[in-house]
């Protein structure tokens, strides 16, 4: 069968840029296929997306080799709409993409500029939204939107034309962890219903080793590998070099295949690892009453035996969530910021909060989870005097934020956004992130200077425009922009978002040191590892309420405030909390790779 797509020896370097962005890039790809796009920053992932859909050569300037046919068609023959008539796009930059101010009208838009029969509208407007799971959403202005509400118009706009081939640059970016699922269920859906082919570059590995048939991983504007989700994540060493995570239920396997006790085949699920561990256990364990039988001589019990033993007759902890409380509290700390049972509600409806209360101690790093439109947003607005609340108190740094002027708070807050965009406005990265210490009152030279060490600490061009930057680096400009004020207060509303795995520890573990020396961290994150890695306590919203909080792990491991939040705890834990029921209690409340392989290890040898 013909390839749907099929890419031959493409090279492309956009209009007066040094470097080639695409090198030499020859792939097929079947119709009905469900391939998955990853690499770094910079790698070209988005480029590739630009020519699959015929931006490239006919939007972006620049030097073209190769060719790309879609359809049979070259894409240098035929034009940008007809092109259109078989790939729908889903740009990184959904702002970019929409064209109307209320979600209906944005459905219409490509319909009507389409020559869809009108009699044909409303069914597909209706079947698009449901699709996605937004049909509630038909009447509202995009303006009053989640960055995550808006990915979903965008997807559903684009599902309405009912395109043969749906190309989606990062579609879960801004997405909690529940509807990043939604939509990977959504596009397998369309994939095996309808038999469109879905191409979908994405950071999440985890969500591509579990949905997709084929992986390609990029580096450098190159394929570097391609093949099965169980192929290419076995290269997690050669994945690592080139800054691609790996799923963390893939380490596990990895990590008890170099200990001698499985094949080196990476699991790429938690079903996956779990079957393994529970057979593992379950073999060492009839081989052992075997022996036993046999007459062999009961041992001593070892230390660590009777480690695993004693933590296996405790009880396992159970139960919402404490109050939203701090331990440092108990150091005698007084908190940087309150919340005393805020509410606010936007003129026009949207994620409003309701009676919120909380606090924010020095050096501490709070997140703050839950799915898209909770209120998170709002919540952070609030905190940096972006909005004020309708009743209640919010207090930072001793400061009312209703009656302080918004300058006064932003010398001890400084905000990263969801969108870099909607802060960056300079004309080099240098100037950029030495903009916010010149309004502070630091002099020119110094601010340089200061800019100058962040810069080369992210390992960003200081005389690039950012807006040249990919959609990561621009991320990464816009943080360094905040950390270089060294605030007392730091409010990072989706901080990973669009970085690659290095980029993310890079910035975390930036934030992670900060914190280190005094700095109170609030963090809007979708990553739930990352909020696993890194932070001290979570706090968990629906509905614009706080519905529990507390240390991270104790949150994460309280299945009814899991559920009612739609979060999906980190694949190790929830890894570890079925095997606490299926293999020992012992592994409850376990949220690191190496601790499972060490127990696991543990109770293969020792039972």
């Amino acid at each position: 069968m013909q390839d749907i797509i099929d890419i031959d020896h493409v090279s492309f370097a956009y209009a007066e840029a040094p470097e080639r962005s695409l090198n030499d890039i020859t792939l097929g790809i079947a119709p009905g296929e469900f391939l998955g796009i990853i690499g770094p920053s910079g790698a070209g992932k988005s480029t590739l997306c630009s020519a699959l859909s015929g931006a490239i050569p006919h939007h972006y300037a620049g030097e073209f080799f190769g060719a790309v046919r879609v359809d049979g068609q070259d894409t240098c023959d035929v034009s940008l709409t007809d092109i259109a008539r078989t790939v729908g796009s889903v740009l990184q930059d959904i702002d970019a993409q929409m064209v109307a101010s209320v979600v209906e009208d944005e459905m219409l838009f490509g319909l009507e500029n389409f020559g869809v029969p009108h009699d044909e509208i409303p069914g597909r407007v209706s079947w698009a939204l449901e699709t996605v799971g937004i049909a509630d959403l038909v009447d509202r202005e995009i303006a009053t939107l989640s960055g995550g509400q808006k990915q979903k118009v965008a997807i559903a706009a684009i599902l309405a034309l009912q395109p043969r081939v749906l190309v989606l640059d990062e579609p879960t970016a801004a997405l909690d962890p529940e509807s990043s699922r939604a939509v990977f269920e959504t596009l397998r859906r369309i994939n095996q219903s309808e038999g469109i082919t879905v191409v979908v570059v994405e950071q999440k590995v985890a969500l591509l080793s579990e949905y997709c048939e084929r992986v390609a991983v990029m580096h450098e504007g190159r394929v570097e590998l391609v093949g099965t989700p169980a192929q290419v994540f076995s290269h997690t060493e050669e994945l690592r070099r080139i800054g691609v995570d790996s799923p963390r239920t893939v380490r596990v396997s990895n990590s008890l295949a170099a200990a001698g006790l499985c094949p080196a085949t990476p699991c790429l699920t938690v079903n996956e690892a779990a079957r393994l561990i529970e057979g593992l256990v379950t073999a060492r364990g009839a081989d052992r009453e075997v022996s036993e039988s046999a007459g062999s001589t009961s041992a001593a019990t070892t230390p660590s035996t009777a480690s695993a033993a004693s933590a296996a007759a405790a009880p396992a902890e159970s139960g919402r969530c404490a109050p939203a409380t701090s331990p440092r509290n108990a150091a005698g700390q007084d908190p940087i910021v309150t919340f005393d049972d805020v509410t606010f509600s936007y003129p026009g409806g949207g994620a409003s909060v309701n009676n919120l209360t909380f606090s924010l101690y020095p050096g501490e790093t709070l997140a703050l989870i839950g799915q898209n439109g909770a209120g998170k947003t709002t919540a952070t607005k609030l905190l940096n005097g972006l909005l004020k609340p309708s009743s209640g108190h919010v207090t930072v740094a001793g400061l009312d934020t209703r009656t302080a002027r918004t300058s006064q708070i932003a010398r001890h807050v400084a905000t990263l956004f969801q969108d870099p965009d909607h802060q960056i406005c300079k004309d080099t990265v240098l100037d950029e992130i030495a903009f916010g210490l010149e309004l502070a009152g630091v002099s020119p030279a110094e601010a340089r200077g200061r800019a100058r060490v962040a810069a080369e600490r992210f390992g960003l061009p200081l005389d690039e425009p950012p807006f040249s930057l990919s959609r990561g680096q621009r991320q990464m400009v816009a943080l360094a922009s905040v950390i270089v004020v060294e605030p007392e207060v730091i409010v990072l509303d989706e901080p990973t978002s669009g970085l690659d795995y290095r980029e993310c520890m890079t910035v975390m573990e930036t934030v992670s040191q900060m914190a280190q020396q005094g700095t109170a961290v609030l963090m809007v994150c979708h990553d739930m590892e990352v909020v696993s890695d890194f932070a001290d306590r979570a706090m968990v919203m629906a509905n614009g309420r706080i519905q529990g909080s507390g240390a991270t792990l104790d949150v994460f491991t309280d299945p009814d405030l899991m559920r009612a939040a739609c979060i999906a705890p980190p694949q190790v834990i929830e890894l570890t909390e079925r095997l606490a029921r299926t293999v020992s209690p012992a592994l409850h409340g376990v949220s690191e790779v190496a601790d499972v392989a060490r127990m696991v290890k543990e109770l293969v040898q020792h039972g």
